[in-house]
């Protein structure tokens, strides 16, 4: 008996552990693609405000 809590215990820890690096991944991968369009967002604002002062 004590065999088997062993390895169900094994297989769910398993589990669980790939879940998370998997959720991590994806939460890296949306941190750096906020980053880019952050980046973009304020290079657009500074674009468009370079516009504007030189029509006048």
């Amino acid at each position: 008996m004590k065999k088997y809590v062993m390895c169900f215990s094994f297989i769910v820890v398993t589990f669980l552990l790939t879940g998370c690096s998997a959720i991590e991944t994806i939460f890296k991968a949306g941190m750096w693609w906020a980053f880019f369009l952050v980046f973009i967002v304020i290079a657009l604002l500074i674009w468009i405000f370079s516009k504007m002062r030189n029509k006048n």
